[in-house]
């Protein structure tokens, strides 16, 4: 019997996490042949191109990219192949559309634009049988299954470890992934969801690899919660937006175990001694990093945050399933 009580597709895909990691983990030699033909091409930039949730997940690969593999990275403006008949040249370009659905038609149009212009395109989408896998040379199943909640989470996750099993990271590597999923899923969120039962306002931070998932989080609560969240690289955030921040805003800092993590400690002091509520994730909302390597991390990470946003609708009378307003597959042109 299918459970209709508000959020509870959202909790089962969230809870779903761990064994959707590892089923993907499993096929990874699917993953590994693409990313050996895109080796062969020798790329010397990669384009990435996506909408919302995969957005994060394309910064995500862009830090993979700069780091792991020493390339130069950007995220593609698909409006400007669309909407201004761009047509650039993209010789020895690597062009990644990332896309849970696959169905979002300028995101199709701008990747065939690519492949026309010279590029090598790649799709990673949980469709493999959508417009955007057909019209990619290559195509990445992410295999996380149908997601039937409005808020992505499940397509998130795996779509971050397919990107990296895509771009040299090994499944050996990344196996004690699943369990630190289960483990990190266990802990509570209640009691710092009822800090944000009644903000308006709230800001997400992070550096690095954990930018991606202050930018996700933002976007969880602000389509499950109608909380206004804004998100800022922890560097961007000394830039002007930290005067905002008051003790009636909250700051939520993604803390990685990384260079990255090291970045947001001193900032997220300054905003203890100003005054504001900060909360950590990695700290104040626990996440089992045990056997995993840090660039991992946002997979990891994103897990606390997504019950939060959760949690937070529901506190507030809102059924985090259905986002009003919202649709699972969203059409831009």
């Amino acid at each position: 019997m299918t459970n209709n009580a508000p959020g509870a597709l959202m909790a089962a895909e969230i809870g779903e996490q761990p064994s959707v990691l590892a089923s993907l983990l499993s096929s990874a030699d699917a993953v590994s042949e693409v990313a050996s033909a895109v080796r062969e091409r020798a790329p010397r930039f990669v384009m990435l191109a996506a909408r919302g949730t995969s957005d994060h997940a394309a910064l995500y690969a862009k830090y993979l990219i700069e780091t792991r593999l020493g390339l130069p990275a950007g995220l593609a403006s698909p409006s400007s192949m669309t909407l201004y008949g761009s047509r650039p040249d993209l010789r020895d370009v690597l062009f990644l559309g990332v896309s849970q659905s696959g169905a979002s038609p300028d995101l199709v149009d701008s990747l065939t634009v690519a492949g026309e212009c010279g590029a090598t395109t790649v799709a990673v989408t949980n469709n493999p049988s959508s417009d955007l896998a057909s019209a990619a040379e290559f195509s990445v199943d992410v295999r996380a299954g149908v997601e039937n909640a409005v808020a992505a989470t499940k397509t998130y996750t795996a779509e971050l470890l397919a990107l990296y099993l895509l771009l040299g990271g090994s499944a050996a590597d990344a196996s004690a992934l699943p369990d630190a999923a289960a483990a990190t899923l266990e802990g509570g969120v209640e009691t710092a969801a009822a800090r944000y039962r009644f903000a308006e306002r709230l800001v997400t931070t992070g550096r690095g690899f954990g930018y991606p998932t202050a930018r996700e989080a933002a976007l969880k609560l602000m389509e499950t919660s109608y909380l206004s969240a804004l998100a800022f690289s922890t560097a961007d955030l000394l830039h002007g937006p930290f005067a905002m921040i008051d003790s009636g805003v909250p700051v939520i800092a993604v803390a990685t175990p990384d260079a990255g993590g090291s970045a947001v400690a001193p900032v997220v002091s300054r905003l203890r001694e100003s005054g504001a509520d900060v909360l950590v994730v990695g700290e104040d909302l626990p996440v089992v990093r045990t056997g995993v390597p840090a660039e991992l991390s946002p997979v990891l990470d994103i897990l606390p945050l997504q019950r939060l946003a959760r949690q937070i609708a529901l506190d507030r009378g809102e059924n985090p399933d259905r986002p009003r307003g919202l649709s699972k597959v969203t059409h831009t042109r």
